[in-house]
């Protein structure tokens, strides 16, 4: 990316070098406006992920334990899955406008079916003679629940979990960079508008490290959580 900007083969001026970019984000990031809007998009992201996941964990649960309640669901689930979180973006506009209300929207309903998904795999790979063996002892739902049910679930929650911050992160950005909300991704607007084409890859480069630093952060927590998992447990040994 240095290399190609100075010999001449891509206009600087559209494709500034890799030195002057990176020269360009030192200096965005001792400004105090960048780590403001730097907040304003990881507290966008972490309400409505952490929204996300205990909505459809709890969703999850209640619809992969509830007898003929996953079959009610299924048309309802995959019907709405489907439909791409940029596509609520004028109904997050009408209803919130450029605000934080906006961006949790776009996150909560991106992050909620990654999870979800997952937890309704993970409910359905419960062994079902453990689940007979529970019944036939007494379990209440709930000890069925805490016992059985979630400890087969967990590692399929991780993996939402997983899943979902990373979607939950881009459609944060996103939703600034469309509609306005505070954040990096209206800085990254804001910076294309005036013409600072060095400020916009320094900033998209910035968002790049921050998305590769939340994938390991929960890859971090999910290796802490299922410590006791087998597989994670060859993982860490080898």
């Amino acid at each position: 990316m240095e290399a190609v900007p100075r010999l001449g083969l891509v206009d600087e001026r559209f494709l500034p070098p890799a030195s002057r970019i990176l020269t360009t984000l030192a200096g965005e990031l001792a400004t105090p406006a960048l780590w403001i809007a730097l907040g304003e998009t990881m507290r966008g992201w972490a309400l409505g992920l952490a929204l996300a996941f205990c909505a459809a964990v709890v969703a999850g649960v209640v619809i992969g334990t509830v007898p003929g309640l996953r079959a009610m669901t299924s048309s309802t689930v995959e019907f709405l899955r489907p439909i791409p979180s940029v596509a609520l973006v004028p109904l997050a506009t009408l209803l919130f406008g450029p605000s934080l209300g906006s961006t949790m929207l776009l996150v909560v309903y991106a992050a909620f079916w990654q999870v979800l998904i997952q937890v309704l795999y993970g409910v359905a790979a419960v062994d079902s003679v453990a689940h007979d063996t529970a019944r036939t002892y007494g379990l209440s739902a709930w000890s069925r629940v805490r016992h059985l049910v979630w400890p087969t679930a967990l590692p399929y929650v991780m993996t939402g979990l997983r899943l979902a911050a990373t979607v939950a992160f881009i459609l944060a950005v996103t939703a600034e960079l469309v509609i306005g909300s505070p954040g990096l991704g209206a800085e990254i607007q804001v910076a294309q508008s005036s013409g600072a084409v060095p400020v916009v890859y320094a900033l998209i480069v910035l968002a790049g490290l921050v998305g590769i630093a939340v994938n390991a952060g929960v890859r971090l927590l999910e290796r802490r959580v299922l410590a006791w998992h087998p597989a994670v447990r060859s993982e860490v040994a080898a």
